[in-house]
């Protein structure tokens, strides 16, 4: 199971906790993580990424491992203790103004 850590906004739209549980089938990847996120919360369809062009949304970042892995592939395999369950995979959400 993946451990996925989601900001407060999209925690409050998915009526979960601060932290979920995946099952990711095949490679762990950005893309088969937010895959399965959006496949078992549908009302999160479109809030992490694009609904047409799938990139990630402006003001939503992610890491792992304590490494930004926002401008990384989305098919580059996470770390190894993220997709053993070790580490989570984090969704920030970013902070802008001025």
């Amino acid at each position: 199971m993946i451990q996925v850590v989601l900001p407060a906004h999209l925690r409050t739209l998915a009526h979960v906790g601060s932290e979920i549980s995946i099952e990711v089938k095949g490679p762990v990847t950005q893309r088969s993580v937010l895959d399965a996120i959006e496949s078992t919360y549908p009302m999160l369809r479109g809030t992490i990424r694009d609904h047409v062009t799938l990139e990630r949304r402006p003001f939503l970042r992610f890491f792992a491992c304590q490494e930004d892995l926002s401008h990384e592939p989305p098919d580059a395999p996470l770390p190894e203790a993220v997709s053993s369950g070790k580490e989570p995979f984090m969704i920030i959400g970013a902070i802008a103004g001025g």
